[in-house]
C-alpha cells in the first residue's frame, strides 16, 4: 500500500508537470547528448565490454552530478567487483516508449564497439500520458526484436502504473515488462525504483527522480541481474 500511495502522488505530481511540456518536445539538448555520447565516450575499447543504458529520466541522471546517474554508479560498482565494463548512458528526459524506439538504432549504429548488452527501462512516461498500454507494448516488441536482431543482450527493467488509473490499466500496463520477458526470454528487474520510490531520503526534493543515494540503492538492487546476464554471456 505505501508504494502505491507513493506511485499514486509521482502520478499526480508528474502530470502537473508533464503539461507545461510537450509531449513530442521532450528534453531536444538531453536527447542529442545522448546520441553523441555514443560516439564521445572514448573508454570503450576491444578489451572493455560496452553495456547502452537505455531509458528516460530516471536513467538520465536528472538533476545530478555526471558520475552520479544511474549508468556511471553502474559502471563504477561493476568495474570495483572487477568487471571491465562500459556503461554507456543514452537516458533522455521525457522519453517515451515511441522516442526510444525511434532512436535505438541510431544509439547502436554509432556506438564506438559492439554493445553487448542494453539495459532497458521505458514505459513511465507512456503511462503519464494515457498512452494505450498496447501502443508501449508495440514500440517496446519493436525494441526487443531490434535488440535481438542484432544478437545484443537485454535486461529490461519494469515500471509500475499507480492505482489511481484503474485497475484495468494497471493490470495491462504493469504486464507488458514480465510478458516481453518470458516471450524473449530476457531478465527482468521488475520495478526500477524498488526500495526508492517513497522514501524522501533517497528522493530529489520533486519526490519524483532518485537522488545520489537513490541512485545507488537501485543500482544495488540490479547489480547480480547485470552480473549474472554478463556471465552468462561469456
Amino acid at each position: 500500500l505505501r508504494l502505491y500511495g507513493a506511485l499514486l502522488l509521482i502520478f499526480q505530481v508528474l502530470v502537473g508537470c508533464d503539461a507545461a511540456v510537450p509531449a513530442n518536445e521532450p528534453a531536444k539538448a538531453e536527447r542529442a547528448a545522448a546520441g553523441d555520447a555514443a560516439k564521445k565516450t572514448g573508454e570503450a575499447a576491444d578489451d572493455v565490454r560496452l553495456i547502452v543504458a537505455f531509458g528516460d529520466s530516471l536513467y538520465a541522471g536528472y538533476q545530478l552530478g555526471p558520475k552520479d546517474g544511474f549508468a556511471p554508479t553502474l559502471q563504477k560498482a561493476l568495474r570495483d567487483n572487477g568487471v571491465n565494463v562500459t556503461v554507456l548512458n543514452a537516458g533522455v528526459s521525457g522519453d517515451t516508449t515511441a522516442a526510444g524506439r525511434a532512436r535505438l538504432k541510431f544509439v547502436l549504429d554509432n556506438a564506438p564497439q559492439k554493445v553487448e548488452m542494453v539495459i532497458l527501462g521505458l514505459g513511465g512516461n507512456d503511462m503519464l500520458r494515457g498512452i494505450r498500454p498496447s501502443e508501449t507494448r508495440s514500440n517496446m516488441t519493436a525494441m526487443m526484436d531490434e535488440l535481438k536482431r542484432r544478437n545484443i543482450g537485454v535486461i529490461i527493467t519494469g515500471m509500475l502504473a499507480p492505482p489511481n488509473l484503474g485497475q484495468d490499466y494497471a493490470s495491462e500496463f504493469n504486464g507488458i515488462f514480465p510478458g516481453l520477458a518470458k516471450q524473449y526470454d530476457a531478465p527482468l528487474y521488475p520495478f526500477f525504483l524498488d526500495g526508492v520510490v517513497g522514501n524522501s531520503a533517497l528522493m530529489l526534493p520533486d519526490g519524483i527522480h532518485p537522488n545520489k543515494g537513490g541512485v545507488a540503492k537501485v543500482v544495488a538492487g540490479i547489480m547480480p541481474t547485470v552480473e549474472g546476464t554478463l556471465n552468462a554471456q561469456e
